[in-house]
């Protein structure tokens, strides 16, 4: 078959020529799509060479083409790329660093290509660890994409039947707590109801396989839950035989700036522990890490193997990231250009109404939207165009939460001061637009 190799032309043919081949359901950012030909550092650059601020991707870890990754994918595709079921230097090198950035007793790792695949595997491994079924998930959660991850991810599952199989709990959202509850009496009624799932799923004689969090609640909109409740969820699992399974894939890899790892933020070690999307800085790869009387026994019973997981290639690519994340100190700038972006919207957030919330971590941080300060009506249209103004003003953020009313700020690591400011004079525009009567 001959391939068409005329010029791509304008954004609207090749957006008529990607429907025609994907289909209009395949998703894109933005009212107006962007064609991103190149990226660099924080930037990405259209076909028109436009310079766009990015303050929305997590794949790009370390920064978007970051030379020592490249020089490293470039390097080891030169010499051999296969996979695991040979012996390579590269490959156990990396598992020992990447084993040795968590706390004991989590000391063995399994890879996998993408996220989703890695809480597929977490999944297959605490049923086979607890000879339970069951799973406690929260109640707006994102976990993947497979059929077995889907059946977990609340949000995914939120319009269709949910497996039998699996329970869902509410997170103890201060900004949005059920009842008007706070502090201790909302964290107390959160974990009532895990013990309240557990209970259901031994009534239907399921057991408890495990809980499944992501360590900052993403799909949530990153609601600032109270100390110790987390830890009182997985005392609870943990007592009925489940395991504590962490997914990091999105909070992971120091981007939430006072910790490596997000679970240490709530005071609880894992049993197993969930890896993706910034692993190899855009590179398909992703792990699970967990306990050695875990990981043993299902290896051997079942030989998990997988054709691209943990190719040398891969494999030092995740290593120029752990390169780059020390060279570059960028756990700290993460937590220092994170502390400042907090302090600028919340100034932001005094002078705009529809400013409910400011809330995150480190370079994860959500801004909800309300058109009602005193109902907290959720602004889920105003912050739509709130994300497609500050598009067209070249810098690029998204949204989350159950109510799509939650600004996603989630910037590659050297994301800094100079940064910090073009986005936040940028929103405080577009707050404005959106707040003026049309």
């Amino acid at each position: 078959m001959t391939r068409d190799r005329r010029p791509h032309g304008g954004t609207g043919a090749l957006l008529r020529r990607r429907h025609a081949l994907l289909g209009t359901g395949a998703p894109l950012f933005y009212e107006r799509p962007l064609h991103i030909v190149r990226g660099e550092g924080v930037w990405l650059y259209d076909a028109h060479g436009e310079r766009y601020l990015d303050a929305y991707n997590n794949v790009p870890h370390v920064g978007h083409c970051h030379p020592k990754v490249v020089e490293a994918i470039a390097r080891q595709a030169a010499t051999l790329n296969t996979h695991t079921r040979y012996l390579h230097a590269g490959i156990v090198e990396y598992g020992e660093r990447l084993v040795a950035t968590f706390d004991a007793p989590l000391e063995m790792v399994v890879f996998a290509c993408t996220g989703s695949e890695a809480n597929d595997l977490a999944l297959q491994l605490a049923r086979f660890a607890t000879g339970h079924a069951g799973f406690i998930v929260t109640d707006f959660s994102y976990h993947g994409n497979t059929t077995a991850v889907r059946a977990v991810s609340s949000a995914s599952t939120a319009l269709e039947p949910r497996s039998s199989a699996v329970r869902t709990v509410p997170v103890p959202d201060p900004y949005r707590p059920p009842a008007g509850l706070a502090g201790a009496d909302l964290a107390d009624a959160c974990v009532r109801r895990v013990q309240e799932a557990v209970d259901a799923l031994h009534a239907d004689g399921l057991g408890v396989a495990g809980i499944l969090l992501d360590t900052i609640f993403s799909g949530e909109g990153l609601p600032q839950v109270p100390a110790g409740f987390v830890e009182r969820a997985v005392g609870i699992v943990r007592a009925a035989g489940g395991l504590y399974i962490a997914d990091e894939v999105q909070p992971g890899f120091g981007r939430m700036g006072d910790h490596f790892w997000g679970y240490r933020a709530h005071g609880v070690v894992p049993d197993v522990v969930t890896l993706g999307k910034p692993m190899g800085n855009g590179h398909p790869i992703s792990a699970v890490i967990a306990r050695r009387e875990l990981l043993e026994p299902f290896g051997e019973a079942r030989h998990y193997f997988n054709t691209f997981a943990g190719n040398p290639v891969s494999c030092a690519a995740a290593n120029a990231v752990l390169d780059v994340l020390e060279e570059e100190n960028l756990v700290a700038r993460a937590r220092e250009t994170g502390e400042y972006l907090l302090e600028g919207l919340a100034a932001l957030r005094e002078r705009h109404r529809l400013v409910g919330d400011v809330r995150g971590r480190g370079l994860f941080i959500g801004v909800e939207l309300v058109s009602d300060r005193g109902t907290r009506e959720p602004a889920t249209a105003q912050a739509r165009n709130v994300i497609n103004a500050m598009r067209e003003r070249r810098v690029l953020i998204g949204e989350t939460g159950r109510h799509e009313n939650v600004l996603k700020l989630r910037p590659p690591l050297p994301f800094a001061r100079e940064h910090a400011d073009l986005l936040l004079a940028a929103l405080d525009d577009c707050l404005g637009e959106a707040e003026t009567p049309a």
